[in-house]
């Protein structure tokens, strides 16, 4: 029975208009980071009003990045092109005109005595898929496991939150960019959130090669709106993800038919441990002043 693997069909070198196969592989970061930007600048909604299909091209492209990025899931992915290089081989070594002149005797010792080399290929074919399936569930759980660290509530925490003190995770989002071209202010990306719902505070975190921040709605469902819709501006696009990451769903969101199941979202988040734990603090200090 043929395996169903088309979600796993994308090559994410060429989507983001880079070379694959082992040349792909020997690619450096700072090449996979200049080709994401060049193709988000091109495929940026903005860039396309009359193309429905913009705005999954972009969260395609996207995905494709967090892979390529992370180098134990792109090590898996150049695995799994080096193991269909290898198919391709196979199949087009075979002679038809051998095959017809092969006696029911041979035909019948190879399969009893001889293990079929394309068994043994559709086998291991299918272990890199599992191993690239459980890669990438690692890295999110760690993720999550990042985001959870220190968050058992003291008993000052407990008084806090009966109070109403205690700020809401699941109404902050992570948003990171590139610094390049147009960098991105507190004010700017008020303006921006603020399309999809009142945004109640927003912390910037900066470094020289790379922008970051925390961006707190007012409601819950204004969250789960922009972290789907926010894309930010065509020179400089956003990666906008939740706080708290939603329920992990299978590998590779970008693309599922029907028969799949649900879509979901970007398969790597930002690490903001240290920085969010700080940024929250103050976040329910000013909060307490308010009140």
């Amino acid at each position: 029975m043929k395996s169903n693997h088309s979600q796993f069909d994308v090559d994410h070198y060429v989507f983001l208009g880079l070379p694959s196969g082992e040349e792909g592989a020997r690619l450096s970061e700072q090449e996979i980071n200049k080709a994401y930007r060049s193709k988000a600048r091109e495929l940026h909604p903005d860039k396309r009003p009359d193309d429905p299909n913009a705005h999954a091209n972009f969260v395609k492209l996207q995905t494709s990045y967090e892979v390529l990025k992370n180098e134990k899931a792109r090590k898996l992915f150049d695995d799994l092109l080096q193991m269909k290089r290898e198919k391709l081989q196979r199949q087009g070594q075979q002679d038809s005109k051998r095959r017809k002149m092969m006696s029911d005797l041979e035909e019948r010792e190879r399969s009893a005595f001889s293990v079929d080399p394309t068994t043994i290929a559709r086998q291991e074919e299918e272990r890199i898929y599992r191993k690239l399936k459980e890669e990438i569930a690692r890295i999110r759980t760690m993720c999550t496991n990042k985001t959870a660290a220190g968050t058992t509530p003291s008993k000052r925490d407990t008084s806090e939150k009966e109070k109403g003190n205690v700020l809401d995770k699941a109404k902050v989002l992570k948003v990171s960019w590139e610094k390049i071209g147009e960098d991105y202010t507190a004010q700017r990306l008020r303006e921006i959130f603020e399309k999809f719902g009142v945004v109640e505070d927003v912390v910037i975190k900066s470094t020289k090669k790379k922008g970051s921040a925390l961006v707190v709605m007012a409601s819950k469902d204004a969250a789960v709106t922009a972290t789907g819709n926010v894309l930010g501006d065509l020179s400089n696009p956003l990666l906008v993800l939740p706080l708290l990451p939603t329920s992990s769903p299978s590998v590779f969101s970008a693309e599922r038919n029907e028969s799949d199941g649900p879509k979901m979202s970007n398969v790597v988040g930002v690490g903001y441990q240290a920085f969010e734990e700080s940024v929250l603090e103050k976040l329910k200090k000013a909060a307490q002043r308010q009140k």
